[in-house]
């Protein structure tokens, strides 16, 4: 088990995003929205390349590419120069998963915008970039996405109303922003219509993406604030961190160790947790000289080791927490791996235990 692996005995808590990836939520609503207007959103979901079924479950990873071209593409064919914007407002900040959680939790609104900054690129899309830009008077959410060919105004629209949701959450019904300024190609006609979904100043084709708010509002007290919440979901999110250093085979071990009592531990719902092609999966293995069979095998053989050294599960609870259906084929297995069967590895410690 290497150290920082944010799991316990049974398995890990989540798994991460990737390089472009970014979390199934940010597409809530998208087809109620689109089905009003007419069109069939798996046809759009799968002439972008996103499998419909990913989205049942809002903690997946999709490829954030795919999720801007897409809404580009709704932006044109339902000619709504401001699509984003009503898809953001069927969501509400839980798009944001347990990193609102964490910031509803928080004392203050500076620790919560602390919190928000720092593990929004860690398990929501890891090409976000936000800093805190705190003046005298004036402070400044401000973030950037690296740029990439093409047209993101809909994720950027979508983007910013989502953040002014999660900062109106925090700061309570008196929060009042400032101004808000975005890196989008803003038509005159939608300025008045983008100001009020904001309710304050908006400026278009700026350099950055900018919401504002007066600086006394940093030491607010957050009213939903729970310091043992907030504690033990910083710690682990921390932990969460830590991991997302982490290589390929780490991330497949992770995966392992959780999923292996469901009994639907494969390859393919490996690949489908990661956000990647069991081709991808593949190569990427065996770049490290591993097949993802040598990994599961592995990862059994400990965990089999372990709760036989610590003595409290049942041959048959062992074995189906491995993901074995009858107790006769762990013991097999066992056997090829240690040449004893998981009987006597166990008596054979108990003496030396005594001892």
């Amino acid at each position: 088990m290497s150290e920082g692996h944010f799991y316990s005995l049974e398995g890990p808590l989540d798994s991460l995003p990737v390089a472009r990836q970014i979390r199934a939520a940010n597409l809530t609503g998208f087809g109620e929205l689109v089905r009003n207007l007419g069109a069939d959103p798996r046809g759009i979901f799968e002439q972008h390349g996103i499998d419909p079924r990913t989205l049942r479950d809002p903690d997946a990873y999709i490829d954030s590419r795919a999720v801007v071209e897409l809404l580009e593409h709704c932006s044109a064919s339902f000619n709504d120069s401001l699509f984003g914007l009503r898809l953001a407002q069927l969501q509400d900040a839980d798009v944001f998963g347990s990193v609102a959680t964490l910031c509803r939790a928080a004392s203050t609104f500076r620790e919560a915008l602390d919190s928000f900054t720092g593990f929004i690129p860690v398990v929501h899309c890891p090409l976000v970039e936000l800093e805190v830009a705190e003046g005298l008077q004036t402070t400044e959410l401000r973030w950037r996405v690296p740029a990439e060919r093409g047209q993101a105004d809909q994720a950027q629209y979508k983007g910013a109303l989502m953040n002014m949701k999660l900062l109106r959450q925090l700061g309570g019904r008196h929060f009042k922003p400032s101004y808000v300024n975005l890196a989008v190609d803003t038509r005159k006609k939608d300025v008045s219509d983008i100001a009020g979904h904001f309710g304050c100043g908006f400026h278009g084709k700026t350099t950055t993406n900018v919401i504002a708010f007066p600086t006394a509002v940093m030491d607010q007290s957050v009213g939903s604030s729970n310091r043992l919440l907030f504690k033990l979901l910083g710690g682990y999110l921390e932990r969460v961190r830590a991991a997302s250093r982490l290589g390929v085979v780490q991330r497949v071990e992770d995966y392992v160790r959780g999923a292996l009592s469901s009994g639907s531990c494969s390859i393919e719902h490996c690949a489908k947790k990661l956000g990647t092609s069991v081709r991808t999966l593949q190569t990427d293995l065996s770049d490290n000289g591993l097949r993802f069979s040598d990994i599961l095998e592995r990862q059994r053989f400990e965990i089999a080791r372990t709760h036989l050294e610590q003595g409290q599960t049942t041959i048959d609870d062992l074995a189906a927490m491995l993901g074995y259906s009858e107790q006769s084929s762990f013991g097999r297995a066992f056997k090829r791996w240690t040449g004893s069967t998981p009987q006597r590895y166990r008596r054979h410690l108990q003496p030396r235990q005594a001892a």
